[in-house]
């Protein structure tokens, strides 16, 4: 993140208190901030442009019925994806994908979805079922532990452990493959 990018903790804060006070306009700045960013993040878990419409809203409306909670202090940004990433997982159990570990060598084919911007984004993590991107996804680039990632699918920790290494391995064996 550059310097233009970077949040003003303060700025943000003073959003945050005018959105809680039912500032429309605050609200909306806080949104157009962060929403790019969070459909981006719903986009990698879900794999679905429809389903990653329907999680930023859930995060958004989640950040209207917490607002008065949030602490002023801290960036808007890791708790928005925190949500987000939860209401992913959410539709995830709710829709039953959850693969056994066999599956995850059970890559669909390279399809062209005609989206740059998806296939830029996704890249080879796009061929995976949606859970093995979420699980994958959330480890290695948020940095969620196993621990939370166990805790929030009711899972073990080895399953998570099992499914990044197994993703990772198949993954360098696609690259291997295409190159």
């Amino acid at each position: 993140m550059d310097d233009s990018q970077r949040v003003d903790i303060a700025e943000e804060a003073r959003l945050v208190r005018r959105a809680r006070w039912g500032d429309r306009r605050a609200f909306e700045t806080l949104y157009h901030r962060h929403a790019a960013a969070i459909h981006a993040l719903a986009l990698r878990l879900t794999g679905s442009a429809a389903a990653a419409e329907d999680v930023t809203q859930d995060t958004f409306m989640q950040l209207l019925r917490f607002m008065d909670r949030m602490a002023p202090d801290r960036p808007l940004r890791p708790w928005l994806k925190r949500v987000a990433a939860n209401a992913a997982i959410d539709r995830l159990r709710r829709e039953r994908r959850f693969v056994a570990l066999d599956e995850v060598r059970a890559v669909a084919p390279e399809t062209d979805t005609g989206d740059a911007a998806d296939d830029a984004s996704l890249g080879l993590l796009q061929r995976f079922p949606p859970l093995v991107r979420t699980v994958v996804w959330l480890q290695v680039v948020e940095g969620w532990t196993h621990r939370e990632l166990a805790s929030r699918f009711g899972r073990s920790e080895s399953w998570s452990k099992s499914i990044v290494a197994r993703t990772l391995a198949r993954m360098r064996d696609m690259i291997e493959v295409d190159e």
